[in-house]
C-alpha cells in the first residue's frame, strides 16, 4: 500500500472501496494542457491519500493513438468499448473539434448515455456533447473561442451556454478548457473525499486560486486591455454585447456621459485607434471564429457581425487578415 503524505487529510468514506473509474477518450487533436491536468487531478488524489482512490484508462477511436494539438502522440489502452454505469466519461477535445467529431463517436456517446453514465467534456467537447444531443435542458460552458460557433450551430436547442469556468448540470459536466480542468477535478474529489485532500491537491500544483462554477473563464475587460478606466471598459462592454448591430461612436459617448471628442481621444490615448477601428476589430474576430468554426454562409456570417453588404464585409476581412472570408474557410468556401 501507498504511504499517505504528511498531514494527508481525514477522509469522509470509510475503507476498503474500489477506486473511482475514470474514461478519457482522446479525440484528434484533443488540448493537451485540459487532459493532462484533469489526470494530475486525480494522481495526486491517490498520491496524498496513499491509496488508489482513483483510476483511469484512455481510449480512442479505433483504439490507435492520437495526437494531440501540439503533436505529440498518445498511446491509448481500448476502443470505444462499454462502459459501466459507475465509471465516468471525459470527454477530451481540442482544435478542429467538428473534423474530430465523428458519426461513431457520436454513436457510442448516445448509447452510453442511455445508461445513465457522467460525462464530462473538456475545452471544446461541449460541441460533440451539443452534437449529441446530450445536453438538452442543461447548462454548460465551453472555451471562449468558440462561443460565438457554438451560439449558431445550437441556437434552436434547448442549451443554456454559460461563461463559466466549468458546469456541472445533473450528469453531464462540461470546462471552458485550459486550467479549468483542474476546478472541476478539485470539486469532484471535494465532493467525493470532502474540501481538505482538494485543498491538498491544489496546494501540490501549486494552484492557490481555487474557482467554482460561478467564476467566468476570462479576464475582466480593464485587465485584458491593461486599462483600468471604467468609462472604456464600460464601452468595451457595450461593444462587445452588440456585434450584430453596431451602435455609433456618438452613441456609445452619449451612453457613459461623454462627448463623441472625448471618446475619440479615450481610445487614441489607450489603445492607440479610433473606437470605430476598435469596434471593427471586434467584429471581424467573431466573424474569423464563425467561419472556422460553423458551417454559416459568408453571408450569414457577415450579417452576425453588422455587415449589411456581403462586398463591404469581404473589403475590411481582407484588409485585417490578408485573407478573403472564402479563402479563410478554405475548401468549405465554395459551398457557401
Amino acid at each position: 500500500m501507498k504511504s499517505p503524505q504528511p498531514n494527508a487529510p481525514t477522509f469522509h468514506k470509510t475503507d476498503p472501496e474500489p477506486a473511482r473509474r475514470f474514461v478519457f477518450v482522446l479525440m484528434n487533436e484533443f488540448t493537451m494542457l485540459s487532459f493532462s491536468s484533469a489526470v494530475e487531478c486525480l494522481r495526486l488524489a491517490n498520491r496524498m491519500a496513499g491509496k488508489d482512490l482513483y483510476d483511469w484508462s484512455l481510449v480512442s477511436e479505433g483504439a490507435s493513438s492520437v495526437t494531440c494539438s501540439a503533436g505529440t502522440s498518445f498511446a491509448v489502452q481500448g476502443d470505444l468499448g462499454d462502459i459501466k454505469r459507475d465509471e465516468t466519461i471525459m470527454l477530451c477535445g481540442g482544435v478542429n473539434v467538428q473534423k474530430a467529431t465523428t458519426q461513431k463517436l457520436l454513436g457510442w456517446l448516445r448509447r452510453e448515455s442511455r445508461k445513465g453514465v457522467l460525462i464530462g467534456g473538456l475545452c471544446t467537447a461541449a460541441y460533440t456533447l451539443a452534437k449529441a444531443g446530450l445536453l438538452e435542458g442543461r447548462r454548460v460552458t465551453i472555451h471562449w473561442e468558440n462561443h460565438d460557433g457554438f451560439v449558431e450551430e445550437f441556437a434552436d436547442d434547448d442549451i443554456e451556454l454559460t461563461k463559466s469556468v466549468f458546469v456541472v448540470d445533473r450528469n453531464r459536466m462540461t470546462t471552458a478548457g485550459g486550467m479549468a480542468s483542474i476546478d472541476l477535478m478539485l470539486k469532484l474529489i471535494a465532493d467525493d473525499y470532502g474540501e481538505d485532500l482538494a485543498n491538498s491537491v491544489a496546494d501540490q500544483l501549486i494552484y492557490s486560486s481555487i474557482r467554482t462554477d460561478q467564476d467566468a473563464q476570462r479576464l475582466s475587460v480593464p485587465t485584458r486591455i491593461g486599462v483600468r478606466h471604467p468609462k472604456l471598459s464600460q464601452v468595451i462592454q457595450m461593444m462587445e454585447k452588440n456585434i450584430e448591430e453596431p451602435v455609433s461612436p456618438s452613441d456609445l459617448a452619449q451612453m457613459v456621459g461623454m462627448s463623441t471628442r472625448q471618446l475619440e481621444r479615450l481610445f487614441r490615448r489607450y489603445l492607440d485607434r479610433s473606437p470605430k477601428r476598435y469596434y471593427m476589430e471586434l467584429r471581424l474576430q467573431k466573424a474569423r471564429n464563425l467561419l472556422m468554426q460553423t458551417d454559416m454562409s459568408v453571408i450569414n456570417v457577415a450579417l452576425a457581425c453588422g455587415f449589411s453588404s456581403p462586398s463591404h464585409f469581404s473589403k475590411c476581412y481582407r484588409s485585417h487578415y490578408e485573407v478573403t472570408p472564402y479563402r479563410e474557410r478554405g475548401s468549405r468556401g465554395s459551398a457557401s
